[in-house]
């Protein structure tokens, strides 16, 4: 199906799901949760829950079938126009069967806008199998849940282009970029994160112009896809379900990684890289977006591995897009046409 979310308008109701991990459910994470809910209302939005998006933690992890009954209540609710992903986590990939066996999925999903990120990479992949639209970039707990007097300004720019247009017309370079929050606890509210400047976008290697629909999301959920150190049947599982898109698929698109919290060494970046190649998507692609890594951390070995994993010197690859898992974040529509412009330092995208 091909879903028309620019002709929505205005954002009235957001559901919040769980589909990886069930912090939000967590009596330590009350604090932000409540802070949260009271910031989407302060832009007026009515605030949905799906029904075990808050049993905590074991829960979630225990249940996929549930999580995957969630989605599909969001979906499946007229008066809910976007849902939200609380956060990221390492599993949701156990949703497949509980979605795409008798077309579960398929016979509920629609236009409403769907964004997450991190793990969540995995639910797009989902989506995108059924032709649906959707964004990247920002979570519930991540971003409308900071810890500040307010959202990051510029994550919440882009929050709010989204909930007013139902789109996004343009990304740009934030002006700063923030370190990662050493704790969450209450003791948080209202302190800043340390910032510092940022140097905008990179062009590593290619031409400065290369258009495409993006695709893509964190390294390290696409890698649990290829590898079972993490979960011994996620190979198996995405595999059944012809989880990641064909070579045809990736043909001329645009591919979008950003790296996890996990801040994965150089050695283990290196073998993410390699199993794209090896797959063949860095020879049919049109080009690559790098998100920043977080607080920074092997940001000049990662890019050096970028151009020697991906060994091919016409590939663009334009790096320290501020998306994923460091701060601040934009988000960036998937299944819409882009193009970049690493001179203008910007990437706009079609309706």
């Amino acid at each position: 199906m091909e879903s028309s979310i620019s002709n929505r308008g205005v954002v009235k109701t957001v559901e919040i799901v769980s589909l990886s991990r069930g912090v939000i459910g967590e009596p330590f994470a009350a604090h932000e949760l409540k802070i949260g809910v009271e910031r989407l209302k302060s832009m007026g939005l009515q605030v949905k829950f799906s029904s075990h998006a808050l049993k905590g933690l074991d829960y979630i992890r225990d249940h996929p079938e549930e999580r995957a009954a969630d989605l599909m209540e969001a979906y499946s609710d007229p008066e809910v126009d976007m849902i939200l992903c609380a956060i990221g986590g390492d599993d949701t990939y156990r949703l497949l069967p509980h979605l795409f066996e008798n077309d579960r999925l398929k016979k509920v999903v629609n236009d409403k806008i769907f964004l997450g990120f991190s793990d969540t990479t995995i639910n797009h992949f989902m989506l995108h199998k059924l032709g649906v639209k959707t964004f990247y970039g920002q979570s519930f707990l991540a971003d409308i849940c900071e810890l500040d007097s307010d959202m990051l300004p510029y994550s919440r720019k882009y929050f709010e282009e989204l909930i007013t247009t139902g789109t996004i017309r343009e990304i740009r370079p934030s002006d700063v970029w923030y370190e990662e929050r050493t704790s969450f606890d209450e003791c948080q509210i209202g302190v800043p994160r340390i910032r510092h400047e940022n140097g905008g976008f990179e062009l590593l290697q290619g031409t400065s112009c290369f258009s495409g629909k993006i695709l893509g999301g964190c390294i390290d959920s696409i890698y649990d896809v290829f590898n079972n150190d993490r979960y011994e049947d996620s190979v198996e599982t995405c595999r059944k379900y012809n989880l990641f898109p064909s070579l045809e698929d990736w043909r001329g698109r645009i591919l979008l990684l950003e790296s996890s919290e996990e801040k994965p060494k150089p050695e283990l970046y290196e073998k993410m890289l390699a199993v794209l190649r090896e797959y063949g998507v860095f020879e049919v692609v049109s080009g690559v977006l790098v998100g920043k890594p977080m607080d920074g951390d092997y940001e000049e070995e990662y890019k050096k591995l970028l151009v020697s994993v991906i060994d091919n010197p016409s590939l663009p690859i334009l790096c320290n897009i501020n998306i994923g898992h460091a701060t601040p974040r934009c988000i960036i529509p998937f299944g819409v046409h882009a193009w970049v412009d690493a001179e203008d330092q910007s990437v706009t995208f079609g309706i």
